[in-house]
């Protein structure tokens, strides 16, 4: 046991540990309830691997979605998770998320004039033909925001892995639209849009951030409205208990310094994943020997690691939020999601065979890129083949199919910029024979792999997985065909793109109940401590079930779990 609490350097009601969007609304709630809150960041800024993310919050029935008009039945979507989690999560917690999210909404856009949420319908749930599954979808954002409204905290939101130039920013639906940049009018228009935006922030000094830049910088706001603190460089380094187990508060280092915290409801953690603990990985997820997670740098377990020390069990360690990628040589990651629902492409395992419809939902993809792997067949990496015409037609790898423009800050013009062939990480040919010798897979199967997958496309409709079915696989597609996700490939050269199993961070963590309680190996709760986000077993089980599947639950199960301690000790 750790030293009495009597010794706490600091009081408080509610100690929430991590500043992602699962913290902050936790925060949040607690101080709506009328208790004392203190929130503490291991790192030097806030924000977590929400600050990195698309920003997107999965909420059905959310009060953006009413305000248009839009309602789903309840019950249908409890059913829709039942299915996708194929039994992992209890009913209790499916039906906790499903009710409570709405509220936990509701509750924010009426804490602060800071967070206003809008729906934009048509990104469709990833599975929209299962029962209470919706072709609308449930993901719901935020609008841009200047960061300049942050005042000196803007240099302390933690900033994407990879920075746009300035003035260039892009909303969900911009960037759907922005990939129809040459099919049609509307992309075209998004271009200009952009052109606009970078000319508005050199001139007028604007400082515009979306997804989920916007997303944390408004929680930050409204943390500062409401006279929250957060301690920044103040890692967690252990869990205190009471006499019978109970969770009493937590030891930080605040610059170096132990401060003692006695938080006389709870502690909650929302600390994240083990995301670059490569060691703890490996043992989980022996087929990842790589660290190709796009996750907070700094998540590497701290709240899993000290809830496991006082007791608290464990639940789907192995699984992540797996999206495959591209790796370049500098170490750079590279989400694939429109490249898979580009009509003229497919994905090869080393036997030079498809294997799944490319432009299935990311975990799914991951999943069977696993799932492959282990039978001794190189799935990981695979190869994603295209042409030269998808090349100039299409968004690929960050490359716009325009005009070689001088000093771009991204690639045009129609060659593969030689950087790309030299890395090693994209191979051309001018044959499917060759392009097969230079990947490493057999001739005559990718040959065969390629002659079946034209034919299919000359169809229209792909026999095999599927590919295009799903109004989400069309999303990203080409809107100008009559199956969006399939058209053969056409003349040389033809390329190969090497992709490797990304993620956004890992999925497992403490076992909790639907009140965000952390639970022991035996379904006994840890009393006073409560985890959400990556730092809880998801309430997603292995499955994904739409845009913002992450975010939702933490944001969620943040609220759920202050609204209790709240009533715990009332």
């Amino acid at each position: 046991m750790t030293e009495p609490v009597e010794r706490a350097d600091e009081t408080v009601d509610v100690l929430v540990v991590g500043s992602g969007g699962g913290g902050l609304t936790a925060a949040l709630a607690a101080e709506a309830a009328g208790l004392t809150v203190l929130v503490v960041e291991k790192a030097a800024y806030y924000g977590g691997s929400t600050a990195l993310s698309g920003g997107g919050i999965w909420v059905p029935n959310a009060p953006a979605q009413h305000r248009d008009g839009f309602q789903l039945d309840p019950d249908s979507v409890v059913q829709y998770l039942r299915t996708i989690t194929e039994g992992l999560v209890t009913d209790e917690r499916l039906r906790a998320y499903v009710h409570r999210s709405p509220e936990m909404m509701a509750f924010l856009e009426s804490r602060s004039r800071w967070l206003e949420f809008v729906w934009k319908p048509g990104y469709a749930d990833y599975y929209p033909e299962l029962p209470g599954g919706s072709d609308q979808g449930s993901t719901i954002n935020v609008p841009p925001i200047d960061l300049r409204e942050l005042g000196p905290d803007e240099e302390l939101l933690l900033k994407p892995l990879a920075l746009a130039p300035k003035g260039i920013w892009l909303g969900p639906k911009d960037l759907r639209l922005f990939y129809q940049v040459r099919q049609n009018w509307r992309g075209k228009a998004v271009l200009v849009k952009l052109l606009w935006r970078k000319f508005r922030a050199h001139v007028f000094g604007d400082r515009i951030a979306a997804i989920g830049q916007s997303l944390v910088a408004r929680l930050r706001l409204a943390l500062r409205e409401h006279d929250i603190p957060l301690w920044l460089n103040a890692p967690m380094t252990e869990l205190t208990t009471g006499p019978d187990g109970e969770v009493t508060g937590a030891v930080v280092e605040r610059d170096g310094v132990p401060v003692r915290i006695r938080a006389e409801r709870g502690v909650i953690l929302a600390t994240g994943g083990f995301d670059h603990d490569m060691e703890w990985r490996r043992r989980e997820e022996p087929l990842i020997d790589e660290d190709w997670s796009f996750g907070n740098p700094l998540a590497t377990g701290d709240g899993i690691r000290a809830a496991e020390k006082v007791g608290a069990a464990t639940d789907l360690m192995d699984e992540s939020w797996w999206f495959p990628s591209i790796q370049w040589p500098d170490g750079r990651m590279q989400f694939l999601l429109n490249e898979r629902m580009m009509p003229a492409q497919f994905i090869v395992n080393g036997n030079g065979e498809r294997y799944i419809n490319e432009a299935a939902p990311y975990m799914d993809f991951g999943h069977a890129m696993l799932a492959g792997q282990r039978t001794g067949v190189d799935h990981i990496p695979s190869w994603l083949i295209t042409d030269h015409r998808s090349w100039n037609r299409y968004v690929v790898a960050g490359h716009l199919p325009l005009p070689k423009i001088p000093f771009a800050p991204v690639p045009t013009g129609r060659r593969i910029p030689q950087a790309w062939l030299d890395s090693g990480v994209v191979v051309a040919a001018n044959s499917i024979e060759e392009l097969a010798a230079k990947i490493g897979v057999p001739p005559e199967r990718l040959r065969a792999t390629a002659d079946r997958f034209n034919e299919l496309a000359n169809s229209g409709h792909d026999d095999d997985f599927d590919r295009g079915d799903s109004v989400y696989d069309n999303y990203y597609g080409d809107p100008t065909l009559p199956n969006p996700n399939l058209a053969p490939l056409r003349k040389p050269p033809y390329y190969a793109f090497r992709m490797v199993l990304g993620d956004l961070g890992t999925s497992g963590g403490l076992r909790t109940d639907e009140h965000a309680r952390v639970l022991r190996p035996d379904g006994s709760v840890v009393p006073g401590l409560y985890a959400t986000g990556n730092t809880a077993a998801p309430v997603m089980g292995r499955s994904y079930a739409g845009a913002g599947a992450t975010i939702g639950p933490a944001m969620t199960f943040g609220y759920i779990a202050a609204e209790h301690l709240a009533g715990a000790g009332g």
